[in-house]
């Protein structure tokens, strides 16, 4: 795997496949950081056109991120779901954010403990993780990234945590309004001629680093909607990075583990249309899950039809796909699958894992 720098030389534009219409008060919302075969098919399209003989070559291509990377070649990624920064009583949590005394991770339910033992929860459900001790003060998520090195202290067991290892959305979002004029004249058209969409724009010296697994030169690519450009260049050898990289790769925290960390967008079908935020195959091997909203995005499903027979493929508005930074807690016996995917599936499974969509970071020390 070669590992590219994907730097945004405009703002970006992704939409997230919902359905949508132009007209009044329409607002065509998006999704970011983008999904992987996004970047992916970004990359691909850096390739030299290949003849009939190499089109298998072409569908054996791997791809893995894309991940944020800062100024100074830090690498961030999702902060796990399943920790919770704990204030002092009389402090806002809301206006003092960095003010935090306490991270702690949250601990699946003991059902003897006195706090819980009178309570009666839902069988067909997982039990939910909670503190481990009452807390008097405010609590609130740190903010939604980790520093790399922080992230794999945690998977390591390792507790101790500071203010820098956290940090906010490093992008801005900005409103693109569009109309459509009637023609020949000055006015916008009644039916169909407003509509609004939301790009961002990334800090200045932030960019994606993702890994493909054909060398590519540095190169300007087309990246999401509107034609916004973006510069592709090879990640430097011999840094600090490509060890934070290769670690992520490796699969090195897998030796003894009890809890997963998710690392890219996975799909739980847990019935036939019905998705969920882990497999149902593992329900009974969970003690816990810490998750947040589902990512919804495009797919063809298989459906039938109550009145037909037969099977017919259809266009659905989105897949829900379980968002990076989950986390998974074990009991003693851990699932076969591991990766958060469907078991069966055809050629879009296969694109799934060719991309390392559902893959899993194994921790241990809960």
């Amino acid at each position: 795997m070669h590992w590219y720098t994907i730097t945004p030389l405009d703002i970006l534009l992704f939409r997230d496949c919902k359905p949508f219409s132009p007209g009044e008060g329409s607002w065509a919302k998006g999704l970011f950081p983008p999904m992987p075969i996004t970047v992916f098919q970004a990359l691909r399209s850096l390739l030299p056109k290949s003849s009939n003989q190499d089109d298998r070559i072409k569908r054996d291509l791997t791809f893995l991120g894309p991940f944020l990377l800062d100024s100074n070649h830090t690498l961030w990624l999702p902060t796990p779901k399943d920790l919770l920064c704990l204030y002092p009583p009389g402090e806002n949590c809301k206006t003092a954010a960095d003010n935090w005394i306490e991270i702690q991770r949250l601990q699946p339910l003991d059902r003897e403990h006195e706090m819980w033992k009178h309570l009666v929860f839902d069988e067909g459900q997982i039990d939910p993780l909670v503190l481990s001790e009452k807390w008097n003060g405010s609590i609130s998520p740190p903010k939604p990234w980790i520093k790399a090195e922080a992230l794999f202290d945690y998977l390591e067991g390792k507790k101790h945590w500071h203010k820098e290892d956290f940090d906010n959305n490093p992008w801005k979002t900005q409103i693109l309004p569009h109309i459509h004029m009637q023609a020949d004249k000055r006015q916008v058209k009644d039916a169909d001629g407003y509509f609004t969409e939301v790009a961002v724009r990334l800090k200045d010296g932030w960019c994606f680093v993702a890994a493909f697994s054909e060398e590519i030169s540095a190169s300007v690519v087309r990246l999401g909607g509107e034609g916004h450009r973006a510069l592709v260049s090879p990640v430097h050898k011999n840094t600090r990075l490509q060890e934070q990289l290769h670690s992520i790769i490796s699969d090195r925290f897998s030796k003894v583990s009890n809890f997963a960390y998710l690392l890219t967008p996975g799909l739980a079908l847990f019935a036939q249309t019905r998705y969920s935020a882990y497999p149902q195959a593992w329900k009974s091997q969970l003690k816990g899950c810490a998750t947040d909203k589902a990512l919804l995005w495009g797919g063809v499903s298989t459906l039938r039809k109550d009145n037909k027979p037969k099977e017919e493929s259809a266009l659905l508005p989105q897949r829900a796909f379980v968002p990076p930074g989950t986390v998974y807690i074990f009991n003693q016996r851990l699932p076969e699958n591991q990766r958060i995917l469907p078991d069966q599936g055809g050629r879009w499974l296969e694109t799934f894992k060719q991309l390392n969509y559902g893959k899993l970071l194994w921790g241990q020390g809960i």
